[in-house]
């Protein structure tokens, strides 16, 4: 577990920052593969996920080690996970791109939001999806799946390092959700990520409204001319951005 806190004012600017602004900032970086591939919302609840990651790792399952009788045992990792991701963090499953069997239903991703968790991620499916998708907590997956975990998946280990999506997630990195998808922030840069995303988004909104105003993109995006630096510096003037 890492030591690092994700603190207010970083989860505020993260909340306003897209994925694609994240992504950029990573790639100034040489950070090229933090973004988990095919998955998506279950619904666009039209506000960003952010919040530490809190891992689970599943294994492919094998016949006698999985029974329905598992779900008795109350150290069973998939529920010891659901009980203990801590509130404000984001629980992230390594279902090993596997959708046909779900990582989990809406049962335990409701008991996820009623713990005050900032979301869940799974690079498989989840069970119950129109149930999960009426929740205001975020979730993320590949597709919807009625097959219990079980069939497929074993659920192993908890909150250690994982892939989710072809992407390593390392227990306390900072994860951004928006409509297109997950990133993952190293946490030790999630501070300065989310400054300058901050600023990048104020500079992608005022190009967008010099586009929508007819502005070429060459010498705006990226801003290589003194006009566009001195628009740009203008329009936060007068906007207060």
């Amino acid at each position: 577990m890492t030591e690092y806190a994700l603190s207010d004012e970083t989860r505020a600017k993260l909340m306003k920052s897209s994925t694609a602004s994240v992504a950029t900032a990573l790639y100034k970086r040489g950070l090229r593969n933090q973004f988990i591939q095919n998955v998506g919302p279950v619904a666009w609840k039209g506000k960003n996920m952010v919040g530490q990651a809190f891992t689970l790792r599943y294994i492919p399952a094998r016949e006698d080690r999985n029974p329905i009788a598992v779900f008795r045992n109350a150290n069973h990792p998939q529920r010891v996970a659901v009980e203990t991701c801590p509130p404000g963090w984001v629980l992230v499953m390594d279902s090993r791109k596997d959708p046909r069997a779900a990582s989990a239903g809406s049962i335990l991703v409701t008991r996820l939001a009623m713990r005050g968790c900032a979301g869940v991620v799974s690079d498989g499916g989840f069970r119950d999806a129109e149930g999960i998708a009426r929740l205001d907590m975020p979730a993320y997956h590949q597709r919807p799946s009625a097959p219990t975990n079980l069939t497929l998946h074993e659920a192993l280990d908890i909150n250690v390092p994982i892939c989710c999506g072809d992407a390593p997630v390392f227990p306390g990195d900072v994860l951004v959700g928006d409509g297109d998808g997950v990133m993952i922030i190293p946490a030790h840069l999630a501070d300065e990520i989310a400054e300058e995303c901050t600023g990048m988004e104020s500079f992608e909104e005022f190009v967008l409204e010099q586009v929508q105003d007819g502005a070429a993109v060459i010498g705006l995006y990226p801003p290589t001319t003194d006009k566009a630096q001195n628009d740009y510096a203008r329009w936060r003037k007068k906007t207060g951005r």
